[in-house]
């Protein structure tokens, strides 16, 4: 029999290197030069919150290695998704993306990196939060949104909203993991390049520069971070021209910078920017790269606007059938708890 327990507490007992709580973004106020933000996987997010039966755009936290370690001080049903971090509960070890039922005083860490960068963890009923703009996501440069507007540090509380508990069901174990994980091989990019349009300085770039740009691997730096991936790589440079005024830019625009090296704007970039936009990273791949990680080397790869739509179409037609999974499942199951 599920019972409803009042708002209770998650402990943040060990600092994590930059964890943060993240939701869909904050969308309308970039001409106040505020940024979206929001998580850097989109998918991740969405993956985690249909597993627990959140809606997809549920504020969660965003993880990086080394990660926090939480204390819960009630049960609740959480998932993982994104980065594969060596999660335990209590030190035994937690799959990703499968919905898990944790028992109240056990402590969720991190172990290892095993792969990718950044892990998202979703708790069922959502955390008790202000919004900031009709978001919940950190946005760290205005020490706004999710919790304090900043990342999250020892000792930190974290309330939760009231929600479903499932006392019967643990019998005296400390977690228990659903009978079903989320199959998310459809859901990303397969390993290759990273699939771009041309940007409004595309054409500044010599003909051999153009080359390097699609035929030489780029690697990630230790500088990158939620704001933008820097690169290195061959440098690459522009012909002479008119100096470039600042202008809007977005999530997945590829600057040149003046030492001839590239950076991806990433989920916190800035709104307006005067370097050359040589390219844009399409929609349906910046989860594939949000969870590369530094010394990673990766390609580029042209295409067009008709093949980025149809490949953006499929990854949402995939996410939702993901979701209407989850939700039949879950619906099943609740349904064996009654009976």
């Amino acid at each position: 029999m599920n019972t409803l327990r009042p708002t209770t507490l998650i402990q943040v007992i060990q600092q994590g290197l930059l964890d943060t709580i993240q939701d869909a973004g904050r969308y309308g106020f970039q001409h106040l030069g505020i940024n979206p933000g929001g998580a850097m996987d989109r998918i991740a997010l969405a993956v985690a919150n249909s597993l627990v039966g959140n809606d997809i755009t549920e504020a969660v936290i965003e993880l990086h290695f080394p990660a926090s370690a939480f204390l819960f001080d009630r049960m609740a049903m959480i998932a993982l998704s994104g980065a594969d971090f060596g999660a335990t509960i209590n030190g035994s070890p937690l799959e990703i993306n499968r919905p898990v039922l944790v028992d109240k005083q056990t402590v969720l860490r991190f172990t290892k990196p095993v792969s990718g960068a950044r892990c998202y963890l979703a708790i069922q009923g959502g955390l008790a939060l202000r919004p900031w703009l009709g978001s919940y996501s950190t946005h760290l440069k205005a020490g706004a949104g999710g919790f304090e507007g900043r990342a999250l540090k020892k000792n930190d509380s974290l309330h939760l909203r009231p929600g479903n508990i499932y006392p019967s069901l643990l019998r005296g174990r400390e977690a228990i993991m659903l009978p079903w994980t989320a199959d998310i091989s459809q859901l990303y990019a397969a390993e290759g390049p990273i699939h771009t349009l041309p940007g409004s300085q595309w054409s500044r770039l010599p003909e051999q520069a153009r080359q390097h740009f699609t035929s030489e691997a780029f690697a990630l730096t230790e500088q990158s971070d939620r704001m933008g991936f820097r690169l290195n790589g061959l440098p690459l440079f522009t012909q002479p021209g008119e100096e470039q005024l600042s202008a809007g830019i977005s999530r997945g625009t590829i600057q040149l910078l003046p030492n001839g090296q590239l950076i991806i704007l990433m989920a916190d970039h800035q709104t307006t920017g005067g370097y050359a936009r040589l390219a844009h990273v399409i929609t349906a791949d910046m989860p594939s790269l949000s969870q590369r990680v530094p010394y990673q080397s990766l390609h580029f790869s042209m295409t067009d606007e008709k093949t980025a739509a149809a490949m953006l179409w499929r990854q949402e037609q995939g996410l939702l059938l993901l979701q209407n999974a989850c939700k039949l499942r879950w619906e099943e199951w609740l349904q064996q708890q009654s009976v």
